[in-house]
Protein backbone atom coordinates (compact mmCIF):
# COMPACT_ATOMS: atom_id res chain seq x y z
CA UNK A 1 0.00 0.00 0.00
CA UNK A 2 1.61 3.44 -0.72
CA UNK A 3 0.96 5.48 2.30
CA UNK A 4 0.22 9.22 1.54
CA UNK A 5 1.20 11.50 4.69
CA UNK A 6 -0.44 14.43 3.18
CA UNK A 7 -4.14 12.38 4.19
CA UNK A 8 -3.29 11.45 7.30
CA UNK A 9 -2.12 14.97 8.15
CA UNK A 10 -5.72 16.91 7.28
CA UNK A 11 -7.53 13.74 9.14
CA UNK A 12 -4.70 15.15 12.45
CA UNK A 13 -5.90 18.56 11.56
CA UNK A 14 -9.31 18.10 11.59
CA UNK A 15 -8.87 15.99 14.71
CA UNK A 16 -7.13 18.50 16.40
CA UNK A 17 -9.67 21.17 14.83
CA UNK A 18 -9.36 25.05 16.41
CA UNK A 19 -6.25 23.82 18.88
CA UNK A 20 -3.09 25.33 16.24
CA UNK A 21 -0.39 24.49 19.01
CA UNK A 22 -1.24 21.16 18.80
CA UNK A 23 -1.26 21.09 15.14
CA UNK A 24 1.31 23.23 15.09
CA UNK A 25 3.37 20.35 16.95
CA UNK A 26 3.13 17.60 15.27
CA UNK A 27 3.36 19.22 11.51
CA UNK A 28 6.86 20.56 13.21
CA UNK A 29 7.63 17.21 14.63
CA UNK A 30 6.97 15.45 11.59
CA UNK A 31 9.31 17.81 9.73
CA UNK A 32 12.12 17.30 11.91
CA UNK A 33 11.25 13.46 11.51
CA UNK A 34 11.13 13.38 7.75
CA UNK A 35 14.10 15.05 7.73
CA UNK A 36 16.09 13.23 10.38
CA UNK A 37 14.91 9.79 9.03
CA UNK A 38 15.99 10.81 5.12
CA UNK A 39 19.80 12.01 5.93
CA UNK A 40 19.72 8.30 8.31
CA UNK A 41 19.05 6.41 5.08
CA UNK A 42 15.88 4.70 6.78
CA UNK A 43 13.93 2.34 4.40
CA UNK A 44 10.59 3.27 2.70
CA UNK A 45 8.95 1.11 4.63
CA UNK A 46 10.80 2.43 8.31
CA UNK A 47 10.11 6.60 6.65
CA UNK A 48 6.68 5.51 6.41
CA UNK A 49 6.27 4.09 9.87
CA UNK A 50 8.29 7.04 11.20
CA UNK A 51 6.49 9.89 9.41
CA UNK A 52 2.54 8.53 10.21
CA UNK A 53 3.95 8.07 14.01
CA UNK A 54 5.28 11.63 14.14
CA UNK A 55 2.09 13.21 13.03
CA UNK A 56 0.02 10.98 15.55
CA UNK A 57 2.48 10.13 17.98
CA UNK A 58 0.39 13.45 20.69
CA UNK A 59 -3.36 11.94 19.23
CA UNK A 60 -4.00 10.34 22.71
CA UNK A 61 -3.93 14.17 24.59
CA UNK A 62 -7.58 15.02 23.66
CA UNK A 63 -8.66 11.26 25.30
CA UNK A 64 -6.09 12.27 28.53
CA UNK A 65 -7.47 15.81 28.95
CA UNK A 66 -10.85 14.39 29.14
CA UNK A 67 -10.30 10.95 31.36
CA UNK A 68 -7.77 12.74 33.07
CA UNK A 69 -7.69 16.50 33.54
CA UNK A 70 -4.22 16.16 32.33
CA UNK A 71 -1.76 16.04 28.22
CA UNK A 72 1.17 14.24 30.64
CA UNK A 73 3.21 11.68 28.59
CA UNK A 74 2.06 8.78 30.87
CA UNK A 75 -1.54 9.27 29.74
CA UNK A 76 -0.81 9.69 26.19
CA UNK A 77 0.76 6.35 26.22
CA UNK A 78 -2.28 5.00 27.83
CA UNK A 79 -4.71 6.77 25.42
CA UNK A 80 -3.11 7.52 22.77
CA UNK A 81 -2.32 3.80 20.72
CA UNK A 82 -5.95 3.10 20.61
CA UNK A 83 -6.84 6.51 19.01
CA UNK A 84 -4.31 6.43 16.61
CA UNK A 85 -4.92 2.25 15.90
CA UNK A 86 -8.65 3.32 15.20
CA UNK A 87 -7.88 6.48 12.84
CA UNK A 88 -4.92 4.75 10.81
CA UNK A 89 -7.41 1.52 10.21
CA UNK A 90 -9.89 3.78 9.25
CA UNK A 91 -7.72 5.38 6.54
CA UNK A 92 -6.84 1.85 5.60
CA UNK A 93 -3.47 1.91 6.72
CA UNK A 94 -2.25 -1.98 7.25
CA UNK A 95 -1.93 -3.99 10.09
CA UNK A 96 2.04 -3.89 10.24
CA UNK A 97 2.14 0.08 10.15
CA UNK A 98 -0.75 -0.30 12.40
CA UNK A 99 1.10 -1.80 14.89
CA UNK A 100 4.37 -0.10 14.91
CA UNK A 101 2.82 3.08 15.23
CA UNK A 102 0.84 2.58 18.10
CA UNK A 103 3.64 1.12 19.81
CA UNK A 104 5.59 3.97 19.42
CA UNK A 105 2.43 5.89 20.27
CA UNK A 106 2.76 4.08 23.86
CA UNK A 107 5.97 4.64 24.20
CA UNK A 108 7.55 7.97 22.61
CA UNK A 109 7.77 9.73 26.36
CA UNK A 110 9.76 6.46 27.69
CA UNK A 111 13.04 7.13 26.69
CA UNK A 112 15.07 3.83 27.78
CA UNK A 113 14.82 0.68 25.81
CA UNK A 114 14.55 2.56 22.79
CA UNK A 115 14.19 -0.82 20.15
CA UNK A 116 14.61 0.63 16.90
CA UNK A 117 15.56 3.77 14.44
CA UNK A 118 12.02 4.83 14.13
CA UNK A 119 11.80 5.16 17.78
CA UNK A 120 14.90 7.01 18.17
CA UNK A 121 14.31 9.72 16.09
CA UNK A 122 10.31 9.94 16.74
CA UNK A 123 12.12 10.79 20.50
CA UNK A 124 14.41 13.26 18.78
CA UNK A 125 11.92 14.77 16.57
CA UNK A 126 9.79 16.01 19.49
CA UNK A 127 12.56 16.75 21.72
CA UNK A 128 13.80 19.19 18.52
CA UNK A 129 10.21 20.91 19.13
CA UNK A 130 9.70 20.61 23.21
CA UNK A 131 13.08 22.18 23.52
CA UNK A 132 11.72 25.32 21.96
CA UNK A 133 8.02 25.05 23.18
CA UNK A 134 9.16 24.00 26.54
CA UNK A 135 12.09 27.27 26.74
CA UNK A 136 14.28 24.61 28.09
CA UNK A 137 17.44 26.50 29.29
CA UNK A 138 21.34 25.53 28.08
CA UNK A 139 21.80 22.99 31.53
CA UNK A 140 18.25 20.84 30.25
CA UNK A 141 19.42 21.04 26.47
CA UNK A 142 22.76 20.09 26.99
CA UNK A 143 21.04 17.17 29.18
CA UNK A 144 18.49 16.04 26.53
CA UNK A 145 21.78 16.05 24.06
CA UNK A 146 24.07 13.75 26.46
CA UNK A 147 21.19 11.38 27.02
CA UNK A 148 18.47 11.44 24.57
CA UNK A 149 20.02 12.09 21.23
CA UNK A 150 22.14 9.19 19.62
CA UNK A 151 21.87 9.68 15.25
CA UNK A 152 24.20 11.87 13.83
CA UNK A 153 21.48 14.24 11.90
CA UNK A 154 19.58 14.64 14.94
CA UNK A 155 22.46 15.65 17.25
CA UNK A 156 23.59 17.85 14.31
CA UNK A 157 20.16 19.26 14.07
CA UNK A 158 20.32 19.99 17.73
CA UNK A 159 23.62 21.85 17.77
CA UNK A 160 22.43 23.84 14.79
CA UNK A 161 19.53 24.79 16.35
CA UNK A 162 20.53 25.71 19.77
CA UNK A 163 24.25 27.01 18.93
CA UNK A 164 24.12 29.25 20.95
CA UNK A 165 22.75 27.79 24.37
CA UNK A 166 24.77 24.84 23.79
CA UNK A 167 28.23 27.27 23.21
CA UNK A 168 29.12 25.73 19.89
Amino acid sequence: MVIIMETLALEMIKYYAGDIKRINHFIKVHGYAKAIGEAEGLSEREQSILEAAAYVHDIGIKVSEQKYGSSAGHYQEIEGPSEAERLLADLGYDAELISRVSYLVGHHHTYSDIDGIDYQILVEADFLVNINEDNMDAAAIKSVRERIFKTKSGMEMLDNLYKTELGK
